[in-house]
């Protein structure tokens, strides 16, 4: 399957458990914008030409929302499953968005920086017609930060007027939010938490392993230390590290930030990306790239709950052998909203021109994820459901119900 298959497959999976029409599923299946522009740049006196892609899946509940991600390997396949993600992690959280997803083929470590910049400002001056604050809002995403943020802002305002909540994500200095950089993680955390209480496993001295040490890996791990979890294992590009009695993770953030990658911390043993899925854990968080989890390795997976802090990790045929052995999933679009939640947060900020202070946001964040999880769980023990099916069924109830009151059902 492609990774918009894959989707699809989640989405039907759930979909004929409610009482929908079948035009009204495949309505909500289509993309309701794609736009591609190509990206050619000054390389060293040679012309490069790069691909950007911004899909815009659906817009009945607000605004189209999604990151912009920097990947050699981003295509539109891929850009489009993102984006289909996007409108069912919104309307699982419940915030008034639809669902959208961008990205470059670029691996921007391997060019300088004004060259990164360069293709950022040629991507939105062909795009900044299909954005805005009430129309599309991207944020970061795989190897974007507020620095490419704040380009887009510049750019984009060239066109339109000064324009902050064009994007979230953003620096403080031009209209970000408190607590947006760590929302990811934190919303990882707090559904790990609750997920954990359900299933009889007590955070304190549970053992994790998350897999990506990147803004939600990194974020993820140094919150469920100081929720009295054992971090036993880590992992970026580069490879992994275990220590059974635990790894002192604010060090290895540091390390990390110092080093660009955790493999060279001492006292600890190497390991690769493909044992840390497989280690006898309690939690297994997978916050890197989909599809990580498959049908090839899901019965080599030792956790007792995976915690989907990365977009699509776990690949239809992984998630059925994984239920069968009885390992809890806690589905993407509900463990990782937290990113999304918070973009939210700075968005209202953006409109009203007026800063929360950062217990606010955090406060809000907990309540929003909570009350998210226990709607959920509330489904899924309803419906005799997974945890995935039961959030794909809230999501997509609370879309179709939009979409029919403003009259767009097929």
């Amino acid at each position: 399957m492609t990774p918009f298959q894959r989707v699809n497959f989640q989405f039907d999976r759930a979909a004929r458990r409610l009482d929908l029409s079948e035009a009204t599923q495949v309505s909500l299946k289509t993309p309701f914008r794609e736009v591609m522009v190509e990206i050619p740049v000054d390389c060293d006196g040679e012309i490069c030409t790069f691909h950007g892609y911004r899909v815009q899946h659906n817009r009945a509940r607000g605004p189209m929302k999604g990151g912009l991600r920097y990947h050699p390997a981003v295509d539109l396949d891929d850009v489009r499953a993102l984006a289909s993600l996007m409108t069912w992690k919104t309307a699982v959280v419940d915030i008034p968005y639809g669902g959208a997803k961008g990205g470059i083929d670029i691996d921007p470590k391997q060019m300088p920086q004004h060259r990164v910049e360069r293709i950022t400002r040629t991507f939105i001056e062909r795009i900044e017609r299909f954005i805005g604050p009430n129309e599309d809002i991207p944020a970061p995403d795989v190897n974007t930060d507020g620095q490419v943020m704040a380009w887009i802002v510049d750019e984009y305002s060239k066109f339109n007027g000064f324009s902050p909540g064009v994007v979230t994500g953003k620096p403080l200095e031009l209209g970000g939010s408190l607590g947006r950089v760590s929302a990811t993680g934190r919303g990882v955390a707090v559904v790990t938490g609750l997920a954990a209480a359900d299933a009889g496993i007590d955070l304190e001295g549970a053992t994790v392993a998350v897999q990506g040490f990147g803004n939600v890996g990194s974020w993820s791990a140094s919150y469920l230390s100081e929720m009295g979890a054992r971090v036993v294992a880590v992992s970026d590009v580069q490879g992994g590290i275990h220590r059974g009695d635990g790894l002192d993770v604010a060090r290895l953030i540091e390390t990390a930030k110092a080093e660009g990658t955790v493999v060279g911390a001492e006292g600890v043993d190497r390991i690769s990306n493909e044992e840390l899925l497989e280690l006898d854990v309690d939690i297994l968080v997978p916050a890197a790239l989909g599809g990580v989890i498959n049908a090839g390795n899901a019965g080599e997976v030792r956790a007792r709950m995976i915690v989907e802090g990365a977009n699509e990790p776990t690949t239809p045929a992984a998630d059925d052998i994984l239920d069968e052995r009885g390992v809890i999933v806690v589905p993407d679009i509900l463990a990782n909203a937290g990113g999304v939640t918070v973009s939210y947060f700075e968005w209202v900020q953006n409109l009203q021109q007026f800063r929360w202070k950062a217990e606010r946001v955090d406060e809000e964040l907990v309540r929003i994820m909570t009350e998210a999880y226990r709607e959920v769980r509330a489904r899924r023990d309803a419906e005799d459901v997974s945890l995935r099916v039961a959030a794909f069924m809230v999501a997509i109830r609370r879309v179709a119900s939009a979409t029919k009151l403003r009259g767009l059902e097929a």
